[in-house]
């Protein structure tokens, strides 16, 4: 028998592609974890997002002075 649920297919490493370890999951091994943390820390894996103008957002450095302001 098995020990996974039926019908569910064995998790593979994203690095090598080997049935995972529970262990290191979802990594078959602290070689292939420790190769991806590698990529994060080298930046050659990035999370894709819009670049942030620098007129964008709230910007509450540009707060008006009470000097500028008529009383």
């Amino acid at each position: 028998m098995s020990s996974d649920p039926a019908g569910t297919k064995p998790t593979k490493c994203p690095i090598c592609g080997k049935v995972a370890v529970e262990a290191y999951r979802p990594f078959c091994s602290k070689r292939c974890a420790d190769i991806d943390l590698g990529k994060w820390f080298s930046g050659s894996y990035a999370i894709g997002g819009q670049a942030e103008d620098e007129g964008d957002g709230d910007d509450l450095s540009r707060a008006p002075d009470r000097d500028d302001e008529e009383h």
